[in-house]
Parts: C-alpha cells; sequence; structure tokens
C-alpha cells in the first residue's frame, strides 16, 4: 500500500538508465506530473507549499533533470562542446583537450571528445552524431582537406572552430602552431652543427601540419644552397612502429642520413626506436630533431632539438573564440548566437630546446 507522497503503480524510472523521472518526483509529491515541472523550472505563481514539497521529493530520489531532452523543448542547445580529434593515443590531443574544457568550464559547458583515428569518413559521422545531440559548438582538428560537413554546420548556426589546421572551403575560427617556421628553425638546426644529409620522416600528405612542417624543412635547406633529396623522405607514418620502420629504411641507404629531423613526437620516438636498434652501427653519431615537446624527452640519453609549445595554451585559445562566439561571456545573449565579426586566425608560437647535449 503507498502512501500518498509515494509513487502509485510501481516506478516511471528511465528504462535505460535507472534514474528517477519527473513522473516519479510528481507521485512522490502528490501532484500532477505538469506542477513538477512548473516547480523545477522555478515558477514563481506555484505556492510556496507545493514548491517545496515537490523539491523535497526531487532531493529524496536523486532527481536530476534530463538537461538534452529539456533542451530540446526549449530550442537551445544540450551545454555541450563537441571536441574532435585524429589520435587520442597522441599526448599532444590529451593536453589540447584539457586547455579546451579549462575554458568552456568557466562557462557552464562540458566537453565530449571523439576520436577519428584520421579517417574523413569517420569524422563526418562524428559530427553528425554530435550535431544530432545538439552541441552548442564544434572543436575540431579536421583528418583532411575535405571539410564540407564542418562547413554545413557552421552553416546551419553552430559555432566551429578549427585547431591545429585551417579550414577549407568555409570561413572559421581557427588555432594554428607556427608548423612553418618551427620546422625551418629545427632544420636550420642542424644545418649550423654541419650536417648536409638530413632525413625527413612526417605525417600523411594531405595533413596540414605534415605539409607545412615539410615546407618549413625544404625552406632551411634551400637557405643552405640545398634541395630535397626524396631518397631521404618518408611520410605517411602515424605511429611509433611506422616510422621506426621509415628511419630504419633510411639508415640502411647506402649513403644513409646524418641527422633526421621529425615533423611530430610519434615520429620521434619512432625514429629514436631505430637509433637505439642500430647503434653501434649504423645509428651512432645520427643527429634527431623533430616537431613537438613530450615527456621523458630529457631521458633518452641522446642528444636531441625539438620544435617546443603550449598544446594546451592551443587548447584553450580555440575555447575562448568558441566561448566568444556563443556569448557566453555577454548575460542575456541566446546561447548559439554568434557575433558578427570575421573570422580570427591565432598562431601559437615555437621555441627550439635541447636535450642531452
Amino acid at each position: 500500500m503507498t502512501g500518498p507522497h509515494e509513487p502509485r503503480g510501481g516506478s516511471a524510472r528511465d528504462p535505460q538508465s535507472g534514474r528517477p523521472t519527473l513522473r516519479d518526483v510528481a507521485e512522490r509529491a502528490g501532484v500532477s506530473a505538469m506542477t513538477a515541472s512548473r516547480v523545477l523550472r522555478d515558477d514563481p505563481q506555484v505556492l510556496p507549499a507545493t514548491r517545496a514539497r515537490v523539491r523535497a521529493a526531487a532531493a529524496a530520489l536523486g532527481y536530476r533533470p534530463n538537461e538534452v531532452a529539456r533542451s530540446l523543448r526549449l530550442g537551445r542547445g544540450a551545454g555541450l562542446v563537441g571536441l574532435v580529434v585524429t589520435n587520442l593515443a597522441n599526448p599532444f590531443y590529451s593536453r589540447l583537450a584539457l586547455g579546451v574544457d579549462s575554458v568552456v568550464a568557466e562557462h557552464g559547458l562540458k566537453t565530449v571528445i571523439g576520436n577519428t583515428g584520421q579517417d574523413p569518413e569517420a569524422e563526418r559521422d562524428l559530427t553528425a552524431d554530435l550535431l544530432a545531440r545538439r552541441v552548442d559548438g564544434i572543436i575540431a582538428v579536421p583528418a583532411g582537406a575535405d571539410q564540407r560537413h564542418l562547413a554545413a554546420a557552421a552553416a546551419g548556426g553552430v559555432p566551429v572552430v578549427l585547431a591545429s589546421r585551417p579550414p577549407e572551403g568555409f570561413a572559421a575560427d581557427c588555432v594554428l602552431v607556427d608548423d612553418f617556421g618551427g620546422a625551418r628553425d629545427a632544420t636550420a638546426r642542424l644545418l649550423a652543427r654541419g650536417h648536409r644529409r638530413i632525413g625527413f620522416l612526417g605525417s600523411p600528405p594531405a595533413v596540414h601540419t605534415g605539409a607545412e612542417r615539410l615546407r618549413g624543412y625544404a625552406a632551411a635547406l634551400a637557405r643552405a644552397g640545398l634541395g630535397v633529396d626524396p631518397r631521404y623522405v618518408r611520410r605517411g607514418q602515424t605511429e611509433p612502429d611506422q616510422a621506426t620502420r621509415a628511419a630504419a629504411e633510411l639508415l640502411a641507404l647506402p649513403d644513409p642520413p646524418t641527422a633526421l629531423f621529425c615533423s611530430n613526437n610519434r615520429n620521434t620516438i619512432g625514429a629514436f626506436r631505430a637509433l637505439r636498434a642500430a647503434a653501434p652501427g649504423g645509428g651512432a653519431g645520427i643527429a634527431l630533431a623533430g616537431f613537438d615537446d613530450f615527456e621523458l624527452a630529457d631521458a633518452l640519453g641522446l642528444p636531441l632539438t625539438l620544435v617546443a609549445y603550449d598544446s594546451d595554451e592551443l587548447g584553450r585559445a580555440a575555447g575562448r573564440l568558441l566561448a566568444d562566439r556563443l556569448h557566453v561571456r555577454s548575460p542575456g545573449t541566446a546561447p548559439g548566437a554568434a557575433r558578427p565579426q570575421p573570422p580570427r586566425q591565432i598562431v601559437v608560437p615555437t621555441s627550439l630546446v635541447e636535450y642531452g647535449t
């Protein structure tokens, strides 16, 4: 037998989550679901005694409103920011995510992270899923040059910010690293130390960062009166084991490079393993330089030049651009409304750090 404030006819708990529903709260408080909803929306016309009873019931049941469903009914976003990255195994993306989350959390938004595995089709599906969930905005590291799905999201009123790679075919805010300048400076450092045969290990050609870092490498060689020797270039490695094999190929050449420049931390780690495996035969004395600083770089036990930058700041800058577009800093502005201003581009500077010298 149920009392006047107990659920009648059994619980109406959500069958998927098991959490109490609005109907549970209403039945426990002895009111209609509409009245319970009005109380939880802070409707001032509900009698104080009724408000107190509904709130007590909600607290006793541990009820939390379904913000996604509520947002759909109100025509607003879900209080979520979608973050789309290409490789969560890369520590760079965890730092980027921390930077994004630290900013959007200040504005009451939560970050939902999706990994594409560098697959454009997976990126399109993930973007569609985020839009279906009515995210307030998207921060994306695109997997390739085909960004029509992101352009469509922006055209549909969802603010889009790109990180690490610029927009292609549409206008959007973006945050980039000085990929060209960092690669040029690291290669120039190797040239200044007397190296003339410098190998290059890089990302797939379609990746903007890899293309810009190859361009910086080539520019440094050209300034020294040298051209890019295709025998010393390996592109397409996304994981350390692939880079290890590519570096081993270079070291096995009849006239191997005396130095290697790696376009990201995954390639640098793979190249280090190849050098260790080759020493003291083919790998001894090979200089190593790479893009992206990483943990334990100082413990590798060999001279290493790295291009460093603040990856957290890359994420924070992207978060600030998105928050600005959402007007979350301006009280009373409808969520999702974008500022009437042209797209902005922020470039995060780089510096060189030396280990083991």
